[in-house]
């Protein structure tokens, strides 16, 4: 379900495996959020999130998310949250390697990441939630106005669209584009020279620059679980997903 590898400078990367899409499934999430936990105590000074060529992930694994009643799928929400929080928290600096296509779950694990690099390709990504029936978190919202900006950030949650990887990077939904062997590399590189830096001064920016992103889980409803599993439950959604799910059966 996961790979975990070491780099220099005790730069530790946690690589998604789990085929065939790495989609975000309750039992993923809670491994990837345990061990981004269990890598820092452990002594890692920077982490990489990656996925396998041509894939970060494909987002939230829809078919098993449907088998859930609502105990269930306010459990999976309550930890998805918390793995997002881990990332914006996290006492060390985190990387995001996009290694493809990177969809929904996968665009918004990355929001909340220290820096994000994108493969070179023919790769989408975004937050398509609209088009699935969702209406995104106001601390998922709020986390995408950080990056690109308020109006740019309603354009693009409306039409709910996936873009291409250029169109991304030109708004400032990720940060570099590099050949997509270079990816990790790049990532790992990144973590190096900020890890080169005065550690005591680089540590308190960082802390000042990303308070905002860490508060915004504290704030009145940002994160509504309750609202988001009824709105997971109501029949348009439901209708929605499950249409998605026999046009992804199809297709398969």
């Amino acid at each position: 379900m996961l790979q975990v590898f070491s780099h220099p400078d005790e730069v530790v990367e946690i690589r998604l495996d789990r085929p065939p899409v790495n989609a975000l499934n309750p039992a993923l999430v809670r491994a990837l959020s345990d061990t981004i936990e269990q890598q820092t105590a452990n002594g890692a000074r920077a982490l990489v999130l990656s996925g396998r060529p041509g894939l970060f992930s494909a987002g939230l694994d829809v078919p098993e998310l449907l088998q859930l009643d609502e105990v269930g799928m306010r459990a999976f929400w309550r930890d998805f949250f918390g793995l997002l929080e881990r990332v914006a928290a996290s006492p060390v600096p985190i990387v995001a390697a996009l290694t493809g296509h990177s969809p929904a779950g996968g665009t918004v694990i990355a929001l909340y990441a220290d820096y994000r690099i994108q493969a070179e390709g023919d790769f989408r990504l975004g937050l398509n939630e609209v088009q699935v029936g969702l209406v995104v978190p106001s601390v998922i919202h709020q986390a995408l106005v950080r990056l690109i900006g308020t109006y740019a950030a309603e354009r693009h949650l409306v039409a709910g669209e996936m873009i291409p990887s250029t169109k991304a990077h030109a708004i400032g939904l990720i940060d570099e584009i590099v050949p997509a062997e270079e990816t990790i590399e790049r990532a790992v590189n990144w973590c190096r020279r900020h890890l080169a830096l005065p550690p005591q001064a680089m540590q308190a920016t960082r802390r000042l620059c990303r308070a905002d992103l860490v508060g915004s889980f504290k704030a009145a409803g940002a994160l509504d679980v309750d609202g988001f599993v009824r709105g997971w439950f109501s029949d348009e959604t439901q209708a929605t997903m499950r249409g998605l799910v026999e046009r992804l059966k199809k297709a398969g």
